[in-house]
C-alpha cells in the first residue's frame, strides 16, 4: 500500500467516524446557533462591503476634484477682482 492511498484511506475512515459520532450533531448545532446569532447582528457581506468601498473611493475622488476646481475658481475670482 503506498502512502497516498494509506492517507486517503485514513481520511475516509476519520470522516466516516465523524459522520457517525455526536461531533456531527454538535457541529450542526453550533452552526445553527452561530447563524442565528449573526442574523441578530447588523452585519454586511464581504461583497456589500467591497461595493461600498468602491463607491466611497469614487466619491472621494470626485470630492478632491471639486475641491481643486473650487480653489481654481476662487483664485480666478480673486485675480479678476483686483
Amino acid at each position: 500500500m503506498d502512502m497516498n492511498s494509506f492517507f486517503n484511506d485514513m481520511q475516509s475512515k476519520i470522516n466516516q467516524a465523524i459522520e457517525n459520532s455526536p461531533a456531527k450533531d454538535i457541529e450542526k448545532n453550533v452552526k445553527a446557533m452561530m447563524t442565528q446569532g449573526f442574523a441578530k447582528l447588523d452585519l454586511v457581506t464581504r461583497e456589500e462591503f467591497d461595493v461600498q468601498a468602491q463607491v466611497l473611493a469614487k466619491t472621494r475622488a470626485k470630492l478632491e476634484a471639486l475641491e481643486a476646481r473650487l480653489v481654481e475658481l476662487e483664485a480666478k475670482f480673486a485675480a479678476d477682482k483686483d
